[in-house]
């Protein structure tokens, strides 16, 4: 009997220390290791509203880009207005888009997602050569069936740059969509961290046709 007592006892006396072990014992505190900052200074000028005519054509294209940096400066967006007056061979068209530019993880360039009025969401390889970005797609969820998109901004100055699109129908070369020479209408505006980009959205525009 007193054997029986010792050991319940003990066993008493050992449930009350870990007990208190257990209310000592410090909380488990984890963490994540975030990715790098984005380094955007190839594409910075882009920031800020622009505003355009295209040229070569009569009468001529507007054209509307802004460019926006967004949760805290780790993505930008860009989002365009076009408007295509009638041709020969095509009716007017007029079509808005949206685009996330992030680096690559790599370091080398930039990729971006693009998401058109059309319903058309494709993926563009971006590079910078000095004052030139080149967007050469490269899929996409949902691009254009068999077509090709390009498009080069070239900067003129702080003020001014230039955008030339090219389309490559099915099975076809590619060819000037159209080219237009935009402005700066606004002045840069940073964006708070996590807060949308300072930009009026535009209803969906269908009837997006490459002009030839």
């Amino acid at each position: 009997m007193r054997s029986l007592f010792l050991v319940m006892l003990s066993l008493s006396g050992a449930g009350r220390l870990l007990a208190l072990q257990s209310k000592e014992k410090p909380p488990a505190s984890y963490s994540i290791t975030l990715p790098p900052e984005p380094d955007f200074s190839a594409v910075d000028w882009l920031v800020g509203e622009w505003r355009g005519k295209t040229a070569g054509k009569d009468p001529q294209g507007e054209v509307r880009l802004t460019a926006a940096y967004d949760l805290g400066r780790r993505f930008m967006i860009l989002r365009e207005d076009v408007a295509l007056p009638p041709t020969k061979t095509a009716p007017a068209t007029r079509e808005s888009w949206m685009a996330i530019l992030e680096p690559r993880p790599s370091g080398q360039g930039f990729a971006m997602r693009a998401y058109s009025s059309t319903g058309f969401i494709t993926r563009y390889d971006v590079a910078v050569k000095g004052g030139e970005i080149y967007f050469n797609q490269e899929g996409g969820e949902q691009p254009p069936p068999g077509w090709l998109f390009r498009r080069l901004l070239e900067r003129v100055n702080d003020t001014e740059f230039s955008e030339t699109v090219r389309v490559a129908p099915p099975d076809k070369p590619f060819f000037d969509y159209y080219t237009a020479r935009l402005t700066r209408v606004m002045a840069r505006k940073e964006a708070p961290a996590g807060s949308p980009p300072q930009t009026p959205e535009r209803p969906p525009q269908p009837n997006a046709q490459p002009h030839k």
